[in-house]
């Protein structure tokens, strides 16, 4: 087991974990951390605790220090170049005539290197803008090309359900998302319905999928037969959120109506074995 603690650099990024050492840290802090890009700066979204060796990148590396007020006015003077930086880039991009559309930049905490995120939608010859902006910078540049997932989760947004996008607010991977989901969740397989800001598939289909598997089955099929309070009637809509299920039952006048259960209200019936069809008992 290792003693470590979880220190998130992105709004709803990935967590990456560090031996908190000696120094006394909690939730929420601020600080400094060496990674594979150089210093920088980032917050604590999981406090200490300690992990199997299998969940841990060895050697862990330490985190430096508490962030101090000197870092958080460096943190500040950094987003302001980056501002600079996206509108310089621009122009450049513009003046090469280059088919990308830039997306954000990224200082590194101690300035080594500058990342410049971009769209394209296929392969970029950006080595004359690389050197130009090397030129002026005289640090590090990279390019890093993103996918449009990517691109929606740094630039944020409300999803068509209102709210702020979910991986912009909480996810911090993408995971595969398929309209086989959204059959299974009975939603309009309309693109405009069950796509996001980013065009692709919505990603709450994938998170909210479990649930519904789950639910399927406890949850008559549409036909089948089933004992209500009111008598037995056959399934036409089941709503797995509200866990209800709409019915035609046969009431004692011999007359059908569509009526509203809770799932707790409703027996299943014995599924018929004539290959006739159902039988009445």
């Amino acid at each position: 087991m290792h003693l470590v603690v979880g220190v998130r650099f992105r709004n709803a990024g990935k967590i990456y974990y560090f031996s908190p050492g000696d120094i006394q840290l909690d939730e929420g802090d601020s600080v400094i951390v060496e990674t594979a890009r150089g210093v920088e700066f980032g917050d604590i979204a999981l406090g200490p605790r300690r992990v199997p060796e299998k969940e841990v990148v060895l050697p862990l590396k330490h985190v430096m220090r508490k962030a101090s007020t000197g870092d958080l006015l460096i943190l500040e003077d950094n987003q302001k170049k980056e501002s600079d930086a996206f509108d310089i880039c621009l122009e450049k991009i513009a003046k090469h005539s280059l088919p990308m559309k830039l997306i954000d930049v990224e200082y590194t905490f101690d300035g080594n290197k500058i990342i410049f995120y971009f769209t394209a939608d296929g392969r970029v010859d950006f080595r004359e803008l690389v050197k130009d902006l090397a030129a002026i910078f005289r640090t590090r540049i990279e390019l890093r090309q993103i996918g449009v997932r990517d691109e929606a989760k740094m630039i944020g947004g409300l999803g068509p359900c209102g709210c702020t996008l979910c991986c912009t607010s909480f996810l911090e991977d993408f995971e595969p998302v398929s309209i086989k989901m959204a059959k299974e969740q009975n939603l309009s397989l309309n693109p405009s319905k069950i796509s996001g800001m980013c065009g692709r598939l919505m990603c709450c289909l994938r998170f909210e999928q479990e649930f519904y598997e789950t639910m399927q089955g406890h949850m008559p099929d549409i036909g089948e037969m089933i004992i209500t309070p009111k008598g037995e009637g056959s399934v036409i809509d089941v709503n797995m959120l509200k866990e209800t299920v709409r019915a035609k039952v046969l009431l004692e006048d011999e007359t059908y109506e569509v009526m509203e259960f809770g799932l707790g209200q409703i027996q299943r019936a014995a599924k018929c074995k004539n290959k006739g069809g159902c039988c009445r008992k």
